[in-house]
């Protein structure tokens, strides 16, 4: 008998998922968040772009300039796992294949991020001489 009813009537009576509100929001408070931090980027690379290696290294020494950099790396990383994630969750069928990318998203975003707060921990801590 179930089969018979309506795409409306399996629909009605299910609700929602209950996350998908979370993810609007995080969505645009990353991007909110991105705003100034790419604004700033683009002024020092601006800047930076005069310089050599030297330069670079001593203006990421700042403790200012590092944090603004980390901080523009994990707010990226995590802004692009969140798209890419409701990408897939609203693009990609079969269960098996939406897990293994969803998992496979994560992954990517955690080392691309770690990588990058590593290099720029690196940088800013090592001494200037080294």
């Amino acid at each position: 008998m179930a089969g018979y009813r309506t795409d409306l009537g399996r629909a009605r009576g299910l609700g929602s998922a209950k996350h998908g509100v979370g993810h609007w929001i995080s969505e645009r408070v990353t991007s909110a968040a991105l705003v100034p931090l790419a604004i700033w980027a683009v002024y020092s690379g601006l800047v930076l772009s005069a310089g050599g290696y030297a330069d670079a290294v001593r203006w990421t020494h700042s403790p200012l300039n590092a944090v603004l950099l980390i901080l523009l790396i994990g707010v990226g990383v995590w802004h692009m796992q969140v798209g890419m994630r409701v990408i897939v969750e609203d693009y990609v069928s079969g269960s098996l294949n939406r897990a293994v990318l969803l998992i496979l998203n994560l992954f990517i975003c955690v080392l691309a991020g770690g990588i990058g707060i590593f290099s720029v921990l690196k940088v800013a801590l090592t001494s200037q001489g080294a």
